[in-house]
């Protein structure tokens, strides 16, 4: 790296505009000049040890690595439109971080973010925790693992999808999903993956009410299911559950296995006949 920025404090409006093949360490970006875009059109940076108190300071870079930095509840909107990003032992606790970037790691990072991780593709997230409202809203190529996440709407109008290791608790999840795909999940929410298409679930334990409904393409392997009401109405599935379903209400077409089935539904649309097959292992 041909130009170091080190131990300087600046609340200045755009700081360090337009830098490039740059090391900044142990930078404050802070004061009541309320100074944004610190860091904007900016190309392969190496951050380290900073902390971030103001608005917008990474927009529009390209090939930057983020270490050991802190991004405060003040800094809003931290990164947009940014490519090939690495963010790694971070905190990040300002809203809105990421929105329409490309390319994004993250590793190792406590997140607190309302309206994270908007629009954006290729996307991993490793070990790490994860507090939004409305995380992953139209996010492509999206691949979690090993994640605590603790949301109110997570996934919706997604696609392609993977989480492994990944424990959610949310109301609704993958609402309108395409490809979604959770191994060894753990899925606590209400009505999850209504109107999705493709979603597949392996060895995951899925809890609360009416799951599954209006959809298609949906694949349950080995799963279990906790205080599930009202599954599948208008779905269209290839369900193979262990232990109970509470009850399941009217899907279109396909199967449904499990070791226990407490009731067997019509559609609430007023169709009698239940056209799936529903087995008892």
């Amino acid at each position: 790296m041909s130009n170091i920025y080190k131990d300087i404090t600046t609340d200045e409006e755009r700081a360090l505009f337009g830098i490039t093949n740059a090391q900044i360490t142990n930078c404050r970006f802070d004061g009541p000049a309320d100074g944004e875009s610190a860091m904007k059109e900016t190309e392969d940076l190496e951050i380290d040890g900073c902390y971030f108190n103001l608005r917008y300071p990474i927009w529009h870079s390209k090939n930057t690595t983020i270490s050991n930095c802190e991004m405060t509840e003040k800094c809003r909107a931290a990164l947009w439109y940014d490519e090939k990003i690495t963010v790694e032992n971070c905190k990040l606790h300002g809203p809105k971080v990421f929105r329409d970037c490309n390319d994004v790691k993250i590793l190792n990072c406590d997140i607190v973010s309302d309206e994270f991780a908007w629009k954006c593709n290729n996307l991993t997230i490793e070990n790490s925790t994860i507090e939004s409202v409305y995380p992953f809203l139209m996010s492509s190529n999206v691949h979690l693992k090993n994640c605590k996440i603790k949301a109110k709407y997570i996934f919706q109008y997604s696609e392609n999808c993977v989480l492994e290791n990944c424990e959610i608790e949310t109301k609704d999840a993958f609402w309108e999903c395409s490809n979604a795909k959770l191994v060894n999940c753990k899925v606590s929410s209400e009505y999850v993956a209504w109107h999705s298409c493709g979603a597949e679930f392996i060895n995951c334990n899925i809890i609360g009410t009416q799951p599954f409904c209006y959809c298609t393409g949906l694949v349950l392997n080995n799963c279990s299911m906790e205080n599930c009401d009202l599954a599948f109405e208008r779905s269209i599935v290839d369900v193979d559950v262990v232990g109970r379903i509470n009850s399941i209400r009217g899907p279109i077409k396909g199967t449904i296995k499990a070791n226990e089935i407490g009731e067997i539904l019509p559609s609430s649309s007023g169709e009698d006949e239940l056209e799936a097959t529903v087995i008892i292992k």
